[in-house]
C-alpha cells in the first residue's frame, strides 16, 4: 500500500502518534509569467532542534538526502530546518535565473527518479531528541510537466539519542522501533496524518512495536 502526494496536495506526519505534526510533505506547483516551477519540499514543523536531513549546494540550494536503506541517521548529520527533496522548471527563454540556470528545463535535487529512497527525521518528543525515517519514490517527467510523491512509511526510535537504520523496523531493545500504518481507504487521505498511513493492512491500526531482536531485513 502506499499513498500518492499529487500536485498541489501535502501530507501530514505524525511520527509519534501525539497529535502534534512534525513533518509535512509538500508538492507545489506555480506559475509565473512564462516560468513554470514545481517542487517537493518535507518541511519540520515543530522546534528548532527538529529537521531533515540535507546538505548543501554550491549553488546555496539546501538539499534534503535520498539515503539508501541500511544508512544510519543519527547525531552528527546535518539536518536542516528547509530544503528541497526535488524541483524542476521550464522557461518561455533562456535568460531565467535559478533553479533553472538559464536554462529553457531544468530539475535539480537529490531525489530526480528514485525509488525507495529515506528521509533522514530528527524532531523532539518532550524535550528529548529521536531520529527517524520516511520511506518515498519519486517521479518526475518533463512531459506532462510534473512530479509526484508517493510515500510508503515511516518509523522512529523511541529511545532518545539513539540512532536509527534506514528501513530499520526492529531493535534490539524491546519496542524501540515504533511504525504506524493504515487502510488508504480512509476519509480525506490528503489531510490524514501518517499516524494512520502507510504499507497498510484492512482497518486503521498502529503497527505493534516488534519485539525480536536484530534490525530490519
Amino acid at each position: 500500500m502506499h499513498h500518492v502526494i499529487r500536485k498541489n496536495s501535502y501530507f501530514e506526519i505524525d511520527l509519534n502518534h501525539d497529535g502534534i505534526v512534525d513533518f509535512t510533505i509538500f508538492n507545489s506547483a506555480r506559475t509565473f509569467g512564462s516560468l513554470r516551477l514545481n517542487s517537493i519540499i518535507a518541511w519540520p514543523n515543530q522546534g528548532e532542534s527538529d529537521g531533515v536531513e540535507g546538505v548543501a549546494s554550491k549553488t546555496y540550494f539546501l538539499f534534503e538526502l535520498a539515503v539508501k536503506r541500511g544508512t544510519p541517521i543519527r547525531y552528527g548529520q546535518r539536518f536542516f530546518g528547509k530544503g528541497i527533496m526535488v524541483a524542476q522548471c521550464v522557461h518561455g527563454t533562456h535568460q531565467s535565473g535559478p533553479p533553472c540556470s538559464y536554462r529553457p528545463y531544468h530539475t535539480l535535487g537529490k531525489w530526480i527518479n528514485v525509488r525507495d529512497r529515506y528521509l533522514g527525521l530528527v524532531f523532539t518528543v518532550k524535550g528529548k531528541t529521536h531520529y527517524g525515517w520516511a520511506r518515498l519514490s519519486v517521479q518526475v517527467s518533463k512531459r506532462p510537466f510534473k512530479l509526484i510523491a508517493t510515500l510508503t512509511g515511516y518509523a522512529y526510535e523511541t529511545i532518545p539519542g539513539k540512532a536509527i537504520v534506514a528501513g530499520q523496523t526492529k531493535g534490539p531493545e524491546e519496542s524501540s522501533i515504533e511504525q504506524s500504518q493504515s487502510d488508504l481507504r480512509a476519509p480525506t487521505p490528503e489531510r490524514a496524518t501518517l499516524g494512520l498511513l502507510a504499507l497498510g493492512s484492512p482497518g486503521l491500526s498502529i503497527w505493534r512495536r516488534e519485539e525480536s531482536a536484530g534490525a530490519a531485513p
